[in-house]
């Protein structure tokens, strides 16, 4: 049920899912320029999904500092390289193909490993190496599915209670297990990104400005994050 003294959730409902991806890069592109003239750097971790390809498309466009960008997965799906499961593909093709991003500023998931669980905790060291022990991101940018789940902590997978570590792996979801940032190195986060578009979207994404921690997304840290929606998605968003 939704709590009554949750911290209200910064939202901007936009004309549109162009729209909204338009302001999600241009909200990216500003905490990078702020974070590297800042800290020297900008460390951001990406969801997949189709609902953020318009966003990486547009971010290939912005003033981005990329000489100061570190880009790691929120998640990422069991699957061979290249497969269209893979959030990774769907990244490669809309932004990395088009932005001049070394691979030793791209942390991707080790997710082709036979250990998937000993994958995890290297993924984590990685992270801890990257942003400090524990690991801070600048920005993480989070999707929401019709289920409630963000990332991959979904509903009544054990992950959900993870907090000894920043990544884990699921049980099967939709014919995949998934590797997955945990809440902690999540709600550490400087800010976090929503962006979500689509009528599919409304109820949900109006239970989880509304406060609803019965769903995973409601247990994401709220005083720093922002949600960009286009109408359809925030229609019933009070």
């Amino acid at each position: 049920m939704p709590e009554s003294d949750a911290v209200k959730l910064k939202h901007h409902i936009l004309l549109d899912a162009d729209a909204a991806a338009q302001q999600g890069a241009a909200f990216i592109a500003k905490l990078a320029r702020q974070a590297v003239d800042q800290r020297g750097r900008f460390i951001l971790a990406v969801s997949g999904g189709q609902t953020p390809r318009r966003m990486f498309e547009k971010l290939a466009t912005e003033d981005m500092p990329w000489s100061g960008v570190h880009l790691a997965q929120v998640d990422e799906r069991v699957a061979p390289p290249g497969d269209t499961d893979r959030n990774l593909t769907s990244l490669q093709e809309n932004l990395l193909a088009h932005v001049p991003l070394t691979s030793q500023q791209v942390y991707t998931m080790p997710v082709g490993a036979k250990d998937l669980a000993a994958a995890a905790q290297q993924y984590a060291e990685v992270l801890r190496r990257l942003g400090g022990s524990p690991p801070v991101f600048d920005l993480v940018h989070l999707g929401l599915g019709t289920d409630g789940h963000t990332a991959s902590l979904v509903p009544g997978d054990p992950v959900l209670d993870v907090l000894d570590t920043e990544v884990a792996v699921t049980a099967v979801y939709q014919r995949r297990r998934r590797m997955t940032l945990t809440y902690p190195v999540i709600n550490r986060s400087r800010h976090i990104l929503w962006l979500t578009t689509g009528a599919a979207k409304a109820q949900v994404l109006a239970r989880l400005c509304e406060g609803d921690t019965s769903i995973p997304a409601g247990r994401v840290n709220r005083e720093r994050a922002v949600v960009f929606a286009d109408q359809a998605a925030g229609c019933l968003v009070s």
